[in-house]
């Protein structure tokens, strides 16, 4: 066997054992919090800048930089409702709302209370049940050392609407970097950069009290 050939055999080897996606979803069950600022594009160009906060148990808060600049929310996993400051953290109106109230969904219906890391990871461990992944090796996102995969679904995908999932794990933390999604005629649905992630955040006392 030529010297190439035995080397990527046991890299793939390695990589297979290893499982990151596995160790991902680990990392974050291991973890008490976290703050990223998320920045979207869909398929139609139409982007999104949120600043997002979480702390276990599953308190979320999203400050929204584009679009709607200024409005704040904060989901409270102990009574389970989301406060809305339209135009500004405590400045009127506030709106008291359940995490599925049509106004608060995504384009493509994404719930507040299932927006974390773990949801993310857990779509993709269930699209790879019901197909593949493929290691893609070693990069950089925004200067910070990742591990590529790619993750293909069938036509039975339990993840609605994503065929396929391209996705960049942090080597240190094995946080998501960036996430790529991908429609069953291989139209892009959506690329999220989430670069500036900051596991085990200190957040002030009161942080996520609405």
């Amino acid at each position: 066997m030529r010297w190439w050939l035995l080397t990527a055999t046991l890299l793939m080897s390695s990589f297979a054992m290893a499982d990151p996606l596995t160790d991902a979803a680990a990392h974050f069950e291991a973890l008490q919090s976290y703050q990223v600022t998320l920045r979207s594009v869909d398929a139609s160009g139409a982007q999104q800048v949120i600043r997002y906060f979480y702390r276990k148990p599953g308190w979320i808060r999203m400050d929204f930089v584009k679009p709607h600049h200024g409005a704040v929310l904060i989901y409270s996993p102990d009574s389970r409702r989301v406060h809305l400051w339209p135009f500004g953290l405590h400045h009127w109106p506030t709106l008291d709302l359940a995490p599925d109230d049509g106004l608060l969904r995504g384009p493509r219906g994404r719930r507040v209370d299932r927006s974390d890391f773990g949801v993310l990871l857990a779509d993709v461990l269930a699209l790879r049940a019901h197909g593949s992944t493929t290691p893609l090796g070693h990069t950089h996102v925004a200067g910070r050392a990742a591990t590529e995969l790619e993750v293909v679904g069938t036509t039975d995908s339990p993840v609605s609407h994503v065929r396929r999932f391209r996705i960049w794990l942090a080597d240190d933390t094995l946080l998501p970097l960036r996430v790529e999604s991908f429609a069953a005629n291989e139209s892009r649905i959506e690329t999220v950069d989430m670069s500036d992630v900051q596991a085990d955040v200190p957040f002030p006392e009161r942080f996520f009290t609405p």
